[in-house]
């Protein structure tokens, strides 16, 4: 019987490229663990502990130290390892110096061992992620970033402006508030849904990134007509426990200024008519998303001319649960007449500011033909 050939003659590499190979593989994958972050931390530990035995004068709690930063660093399959060492260094530590054991330093061993069990904790509860706490929060950071990056109004032709403020409950960066935009490829058309989630604030924040995301998708691949009923059934899909949206759908042609607007259960949107200077409400009908199958959603058509605007923007802005909603609008309607009577720039900011917050979402977008 023949013995099979080894991998590194089969490859037809010469035995001293194929061991710089391993090598270079064993370097690499040295680097991409956490090995070197353990060890350090290690080391850290003994080095107070050895402190501590040397002088009175350093506290036992430094081993807290070691502890709190591996807990940022390291993820869930290293990190218990590493508190177990630091009690483990904190137990010879005790052992070695049974003269300093009074209450202050009795105090001190049952706080270092309830951090050691809070972290633990938190450990396990992370192991569902599998990465450190650090590198998940920056994982989520990237992924808010790079999905309200696609979610930005793209650029528009010169007679046009348009400003989107949104302000989450709380100030937190999560919000179950968010607008998608996007231009046809001939750059004459320009969709845009602005969209509220169920809940609110971080409550609301992972339905939304995903919305997004997938709303986003939708906007640029289908028509009009056909943008709400996709939605809805994508929601419908989901089978979510909070499952429901509102939605008011925009679609502008930027040559002609006109345009179509189809709402979810949304609020409705209003127009400035500058030739009158007086405001319209346009308010389609249409069910909440994610409730009903073969839900349909009416229309409303109409012409932005030069120097009319429009508002979209969600409940949060103008519904308290003191005010009805309509009591809401025309507060809004009455703001935007003076607020804007100077001018459209920066009148998003200024309108949001003004309108008070109960604790919820908001999202203005304003937009304006010059």
């Amino acid at each position: 019987m023949v013995a099979a050939p080894q991998s590194d003659r089969l490859s037809g590499l010469p035995a001293g490229r194929a061991l710089t190979r391993r090598w270079n593989r064993t370097v690499r994958r040295l680097r991409e663990s956490e090995l070197d972050a353990v060890l350090l931390l290690g080391a850290l530990c003994v080095l107070c502990g050895v402190a501590s035995v040397a002088s009175a004068s350093v506290p036992l709690t430094t081993l807290v130290l070691p502890m709190v930063v591996g807990n940022l660093v390291l993820g869930p399959r290293t990190l218990p390892w590493l508190v177990v060492f630091a009690l483990a260094v904190m137990v010879v530590v005790v052992a070695l110096t049974p003269t300093l054991l009074d209450e202050r330093r009795i105090g001190g061993i049952v706080v270092i061992f309830l951090i050691g069990l809070v972290i633990l904790v938190s450990s396990f509860r992370r192991t569902r992620l599998g990465v450190a706490g650090v590198r998940g929060e920056s994982m989520l950071v990237d992924l808010r970033d790079r999905i309200q990056h696609q979610t930005r109004i793209p650029a528009l032709p010169s007679d046009w402006d348009a400003e989107v403020e949104l302000r989450s409950a709380g100030g937190s960066s999560f919000a179950g508030d968010f607008m998608v935009a996007a231009r046809s490829r001939d750059g004459s058309k320009l969709q845009v849904a602005v969209v509220d989630v169920s809940g609110k604030g971080e409550q609301a924040g992972s339905r939304s990134l995903l919305l997004s995301g997938a709303f986003a998708g939708l906007l640029n691949a289908l028509t009009a007509d056909d943008f709400l009923p996709a939605a809805n059934d994508y929601l419908l899909r989901q089978d979510w426990s909070e499952g429901f949206a509102t939605a008011v759908h925009l679609f502008l042609d930027l040559r002609t200024g006109g345009f179509e607007l189809r709402s979810a259960g949304h609020p409705p949107g209003v127009q400035l008519l500058a030739g009158s200077g007086r405001w319209v409400v346009h308010e389609p009908e249409g069910p909440v998303l994610g409730l009903a199958n073969d839900a349909s959603f009416s229309v409303v058509r109409g012409q932005v001319n030069r120097g009319d605007a429009l508002l979209l923007f969600t409940d949060g802005l103008v519904e308290t649960p003191q005010r009805d909603i309509m009591l809401g609008i025309d507060r809004l309607l009455g703001q935007s007449e003076r607020l804007l009577r100077g001018g459209f720039r920066g009148g998003a900011r200024r309108l949001i500011d003004r309108m008070e917050s109960y604790n919820d979402d908001r999202l203005l977008l304003l937009l304006h033909r010059r």
